[in-house]
């Protein structure tokens, strides 16, 4: 009998049941994207039938927001440590139990604590699943693939909350936009334990680097918490301000302590190479125009057109098709062929000519003339650019790192949403108010002043939409600048000379490459 592959990376590639076990990581992933944006729907009933007030209402969104945005650098570490399938399953009870517990809430607190936990227990989860693919999937076709899916999923995930969102409140009621995610949960969890082979000899063994879990976690949690304050209370309000002046400091003190400990929360060789870096850069760059682009395509559509909840949903669709079709059958299919950058630039700058069109917003647009062919490009580059980003955020990294590498592509996407949602709103709110100031004397009769009213509405949201449109031109200058890696394929790479594992044996470990 044939001696058995020794290293991780042939033991993780030749095993058949990596394929079922993708299929259930996808599931939790689509959990956790579709949880930031199908509660936003369900929110006004929640509201309402649990008598939070207007001051409050915004702590259900913020609450999984901190805590999840907070969380993500710790819970990857964790899965290095801990096990990433152990960490993958126990996040999966546990966000199901949290949802269970907000589904059933009577009053506001029971319902923000369950948002919280639902948060705590996602950054435990999403980490684990990205780094899961990481260490599972090493040849580079397959990798492609699998990496195709999961882009799908995280860049269309948030438009299915949206319809999903709508079609639960407008036919059943709010609660169940939170007891959905017990059967995703029940199913991942079980596939998982019967399917998922992780490679054991890609955990780190290292001891846990406390300073830097408390210093990362107020550091993430002041910045979120941030840009959340800006959108409701204004930027130069004092509490807004404290909390990114909080946030620098603790931000600096986090880098440099991990500078310094033997066995860093976040070894700084994830973020500082140049091709990583850029990725987690242009992700969150990205991610602020995306979530800006549900916020008032959302708005426009059930505000000036007058759509149900459900009927919004429905309108994002080709988008999300657009994100699977650019995912699968552009960037799965090309990323081992061309350069990551010839997929990455031509992504943002398709996505950003798809948020152009949508410049032209008038309050009478037409959905087929002009929302549709924009959704359709915003999705294509989007799905085009997102998947390789992905791939290459945890390309070449040590084995033992896969978890918080991941983590960073969690927290640029969920550092973006938060800045996206308050410094977009805000830059709506400001040109909607200058537009009724310029134009209220015009409008003298009732009609006219509802009319103003829309207009100027649109007015917003254009304004903003121009701003998206250069943060993605951005995102494709960051990639031109600093991806300049050939490819995601060939020999395994090593660990440089004289880097310590994070065991600290000195011993090079697994780097995760693609292999042909």
């Amino acid at each position: 009998m044939p001696e058995a592959p020794t290293s991780a990376a042939a033991q993780a590639g030749l095993d058949p049941r990596r394929w079922k076990a993708l299929a259930f990581i996808a599931i939790a992933q689509l959990m956790v994207v579709l949880d930031a944006t199908i509660v936003n729907i369900a929110l006004p009933s929640a509201q309402t039938d649990l008598g939070i007030s207007d001051a409050n209402r915004q702590w259900v969104i913020t609450a999984y927001a901190l805590a999840f945005g907070g969380l993500l650098l710790f819970g990857g570490r964790i899965a290095d440590m801990w096990g990433r399938k152990q960490s993958f399953v126990t996040g999966l009870i546990g966000f199901a139990a949290a949802s269970a517990i907000g589904g059933a809430a009577t009053n506001e607190a029971m319902l923000l604590g369950a948002r919280a936990l639902q948060g705590a227990f996602g950054a435990l989860l999403a980490p684990a699943a990205l780094s899961l693919l990481a260490v599972m999937f090493t040849d580079g076709k397959e990798r492609a693939k699998a990496f195709g899916i999961y882009g799908a999923i995280a860049g269309g995930g948030g438009a299915i909350g949206l319809i999903l969102g709508g079609v639960l409140t407008e036919y059943m009621n709010w609660r169940w936009t939170f007891y959905v995610n017990i059967p995703f949960a029940v199913i991942a969890a079980i596939g998982a334990v019967l399917v998922v082979r992780e490679p054991k000899a890609t955990h780190n063994r290292s001891a846990l680097d406390i300073p830097g879990v408390i210093l990362s976690t107020l550091g993430l949690v002041s910045l979120v918490y941030g840009f959340t304050r800006a959108e409701s209370e204004g930027w130069s309000e004092g509490g807004t301000i404290g909390m990114f002046v909080a946030s620098a400091v603790l931000l600096s003190a986090f880098a440099l302590v991990e500078s310094k400990v033997r066995a860093p929360l976040l070894p700084l060789r994830v973020v500082t190479d140049r091709n990583r870096g850029g990725v987690f850069l242009s992700l969150g760059l990205a991610t602020i125009a995306m979530f800006g682009l549900f916020l008032f395509l959302t708005y426009y559509l059930q505000i000036v057109k007058g759509y149900s909840p459900v009927r919004t949903g429905v309108a994002f669709l080709p988008m999300v098709a657009g994100m699977i079709t650019g995912s699968t059958q552009i960037g799965a299919r090309l990323m081992t062929r061309v350069p990551p950058r010839l997929l990455l630039m031509p992504g943002f700058l398709v996505a950003a000519l798809g948020m152009l069109l949508l410049t032209q917003l008038e309050v009478d647009s037409s959905y087929p003339a002009l929302i549709l062919p924009a959704e359709i490009l915003l999705g294509l580059g989007l799905g085009t650019a997102f998947m390789p980003a992905m791939s290459l955020a945890t390309h070449g990294v040590r084995a033992s790192d896969a978890g918080v590498a991941s983590a960073m592509v969690n927290t640029s996407q969920q550092v973006g949403g938060a800045i996206g949602t308050a410094l977009l709103n805000t830059i709506a709110a400001s040109a909607t108010t200058a537009y009724v100031t310029s134009h209220v004397a015009e409008a003298t009769t009732k009609p006219a002043q509802q009319m103003l009213k829309l207009e100027a509405m649109v007015h917003g949201y254009t304004s903003a939409i121009w701003w998206a449109v250069g943060i993605l031109l951005v995102s494709a200058s960051i990639v031109a600048v600093f991806v300049n890696t050939r490819g995601q394929g060939g020999a395994t790479e090593k660990a440089s000379d004289g880097e310590a594992t994070a065991d600290g044996t000195g011993e090079p470990e697994p780097v995760l490459v693609a292999m042909h």
